[in-house]
């Protein structure tokens, strides 16, 4: 399953500037609808389009392993 890293990365860009950053700013932001971005945040598993993910490391000025980390099935069962 690859897990979306968003929560982290909005924490990360909260601290570098100093301010409180929204969904609905980075949704903006990365060109991708709200509703979808807290779908990849909230849902487990959520599939989405490489469009997406190229919209939110442009936002978050990083490298698609800082948005999206891999998580063997094995260990989401055991968290489950």
């Amino acid at each position: 399953m690859l897990r979306f890293k968003i929560k982290e990365m909005i924490a990360k860009k909260e601290f570098e500037e100093g301010r409180r950053i929204t969904i609905a700013e980075v949704a903006e932001g990365a060109s991708i609808h709200r509703v979808t971005l807290s779908k990849m945040i909230n849902r487990r598993g959520f599939s989405t389009s490489t469009d997406h993910i190229d919209g939110l490391c442009r936002y978050f000025g990083c490298r698609v392993e800082e948005l999206v980390e891999y998580v063997p099935d094995e260990q989401v069962k055991d968290a489950e």
